[in-house]
Formats: structure tokens, sequence, C-alpha cells
């Protein structure tokens, strides 16, 4: 029987879970996948936090444990999965345009699971080519030729090309 978890870690939970459920959505395009990304690596990071707690670097880790199990899951024999509706609309998220937000939604959605977790990664995480190959267990020209695919993708299924109005 593994021991309770130190109040640091209930903390941790309770104010990082909504950021690590954003980027588990962004990686999976579901929020029940995102949901079980997120229980796995808080798992995970639950049996090392003694060390993590230590150390200060518990939200590194449960991210880095969440793109280790998405490309594990990947990996896995796939389960057909069809998305009964959309999600609804998020109350309160400041600055962002509504519109927006489920246009590109929606295109992150369109991606391959490969190329939408380069693309949160690289833009959403603001990680550099070298983190995410890293990250994904993948080399760097993985992640560039992964980037320019989803890129142009993401450029045919949207008007937002950077083009002027």
């Amino acid at each position: 029987m593994a021991d309770p978890p130190s109040p640091g870690f209930d903390d941790f939970v309770r104010g990082r879970t909504p950021a690590l459920l954003r980027a588990a959505y962004l990686l999976t395009g579901d929020q029940h996948l995102a949901e079980d990304l997120v229980q796995s690596a808080l798992a995970r990071t639950h049996r090392a936090w003694r060390r993590l707690d230590r150390v200060g670097n518990a939200e590194a880790y449960t991210r880095k444990t969440m793109y280790h199990l998405q490309v594990s899951w990947w990996r896995r024999r796939r389960v057909a999965e069809v998305p009964l509706g959309d999600l609804p609309e998020r109350t309160g998220t400041a600055g962002a345009d509504p519109a927006l937000r489920m246009t590109l939604r929606a295109a992150l959605l369109t991606l391959p699971p490969r190329q939408r977790a380069v693309i949160v990664l690289r833009f959403f995480e603001d990680r550099t080519e070298a983190e995410t190959a890293h990250l994904l267990g993948v080399t760097v020209g993985t992640v560039k030729s992964q980037t320019a695919k989803a890129l142009a993708k993401l450029r045919t299924v949207t008007d937002l090309d950077g083009s002027p109005a």
C-alpha cells in the first residue's frame, strides 16, 4: 500500500491539474482521454513525489510523463473511439476570442496524433525542436518534418494563414 501523499502533492494536483488538462486535451483531442492521461501521469508523479518535492521539478516531471505516456499509447493497438459530440465552451477564459479558439481546436483535431503532439509541444508549450524531439523520443528531423506537415495542413483547413483580410 502506498504512503499517503504529502500536503504538497495535494496542493500541486489542485493547482496544476487545469493546465495539465489543457495540454493533455490538445495532445489527445478528447476530453476523456485527456483526463486519463493526466490521471496516469499524476499517479506516476505521486510515486516519485518525495524525490520531486525536494528538487521542485514536479510539473516538469508530470508533463514529461504525459508526453511519454501519449507516445506509448500511440504505439499500442488502437481501439476506435467515436466522439459523441463537441465539448462545451469553457467560460472565464480571459482575452481569448471564442470563435478563434473553436477554429483552432477544430483544426488541431484534424491532425494525426503525432503532428498534433509536435504542434502542442512547439507552440502551446513553447518547446524547442530538440526538447520536443527528446520528449517524444524522435529525432529533431522528425520534429521538423512533422511540424511542416502539420502547419501546411492547418493552413488548408483554416483561413488563418497570416494573409491580410
